[in-house]
């Protein structure tokens, strides 16, 4: 048997790692089109500031990690695939069989279709490459526009303060964070961030990037124009499937799985950033382009590729929580809340505390919340479960931050009446 695993992020290790502990004996290829070694996105801020060196980003530490597991790397790009005969077509020309084949070949960012962003001091932050040439541009002192405060925008954005950077953040939507904070959480968040000395415009889209010898000017549709060193875009991410053109693997907003990973391709599975999986909440497909979602669909693709499809996903939980600048916001599940449901609100603008609970029936299904991250865990455990919370709802809507009490107190009935 040869499994084969386009893509060599998070998602690719997970399975790679886990095919390999179920299956002692067959061999494992993992395809990665980046120089360095498997590494995490979601570290590159660390190594922008300095608080990591490059190999602080990799997914192993040890050099040799994945050849002692048996799992063969290989450094190319995969840049089709042939269902018709189990094979896949590389960059460097090579053709691979295999017998099983994973698809975690992540996300891409998506670039606005704004003149200008072709000079070569617009950056995005999305290989370590371009985290080189940012560190380059962005010394102490420096004008910085970054256009985009979404959740990757946001981690971003406190590598910049803490290189002295002069920050300024055009967001095209209502507030930061728009797909996971609403009005008060996203507000209490940019009044956090605008206190931090960063500028920060909403409602606000750049038309235009002039170029100097000596500077950028970034034009907004306002007509103010910012004066910059060097432009950072973060304006969201896509998942990465051209290759799959021409290749007749359904795809929706990115490659449609069913509950056991598998594409409607046979023997084509996929998982991560790229795949359109189960989404908790919901009951429909979503893709939901975390780590935590990429590591779990890793593992349950490369259960389901030994096994034969014995596991069954039970969904993704859209889940966020993102520390800017030492403010911990965080959404979980249905955090804009469900038709007929009930909600919980506790506001505090002066200490930048707000959290908002979401309840179907006596069901907790969502959460929003603004520098309250104790009992997170439990915070989740109470959605996922699906927990009758029973007279702990009327509680809770109260006191919404009673969740350690109401996890307690919930479980604690549920084991009494089982």
């Amino acid at each position: 048997m040869h499994y084969v695993i386009a893509g060599a992020g998070p998602a690719a290790v997970a399975a790679a790692e886990h095919i390999r502990e179920l299956d002692t004996d067959s061999k494992v290829t993992m395809i990665g089109a980046q120089a360095q070694p498997p590494y995490s996105r979601m570290a590159i801020p660390y190594f922008l500031t300095g608080k990591v060196e490059q190999k602080g980003t990799y997914l192993r530490r040890s050099d040799n990690h994945y050849a002692e597991k048996g799992i063969d790397y290989l450094h190319d790009e995969v840049v089709s695939v042939q269902p018709e005969d189990h094979s896949l077509s590389l960059a460097s020309g090579e053709k691979i069989q295999y017998d099983k084949l994973l698809l975690a070949t992540g996300a891409e960012p998506i670039i606005p279709p704004v003149p200008g962003m072709d000079d070569p001091r617009v950056q995005q932050c999305w290989h370590l490459e371009d985290a080189e040439r940012i560190i380059d541009l962005a010394k102490p002192g420096a004008r910085a526009v970054q256009v985009g405060a979404g959740f990757i925008g946001c981690i971003i954005l406190e590598s910049w303060v803490l290189r002295e950077v002069d920050l300024t953040v055009v967001e095209m939507g209502p507030r930061m964070v728009p797909r996971m904070l609403g009005e008060k959480a996203g507000g209490l968040l940019q009044t956090w961030c605008e206190s931090k000395g960063v500028s920060v415009h909403t409602n606000t889209q750049v038309k235009a990037i002039e170029s100097t010898p000596e500077e950028l000017h970034v034009v907004l549709e306002s007509g103010e124009t910012c004066p910059a060193d060097v432009v950072i875009v973060s304006t969201g991410v896509k998942p990465r499937l051209g290759y799959l053109q021409g290749c007749e693997i359904k795809i929706d907003q990115g490659i449609v799985i069913d509950e056991h990973m598998r594409t409607t391709a046979p023997d084509i599975y996929a998982a991560g950033d790229c795949a359109q999986g189960l989404d908790f909440s919901t009951g429909e497909t979503a893709v939901h382009a975390v780590q935590p979602t990429a590591t779990e669909h890793g593992r349950v693709a490369a259960a389901n590729m030994v096994s034969n499809n014995d596991l069954p996903y039970k969904g993704s939980l859209n889940m966020n929580i993102l520390d800017t600048l030492g403010l911990v916001t965080c959404s979980f599940g249905a955090w804009e809340g469900v038709d007929g449901g009930d909600s919980a609100e506790m506001f505090n603008q002066d200490n930048f505390q707000y959290i908002n609970l979401q309840f179907k029936e006596d069901i907790l299904v969502g959460a929003n919340s603004v520098g309250y991250h104790k009992h997170l865990g439990m915070l989740r455990g109470l959605i996922e479960t699906k927990i009758p919370l029973g007279p702990w709802k009327d509680r809770l809507i109260a006191n919404p931050v009673q969740i350690a009490d109401a996890y307690l107190g919930a479980n604690e009935a549920s084991l009494k009446s089982s």
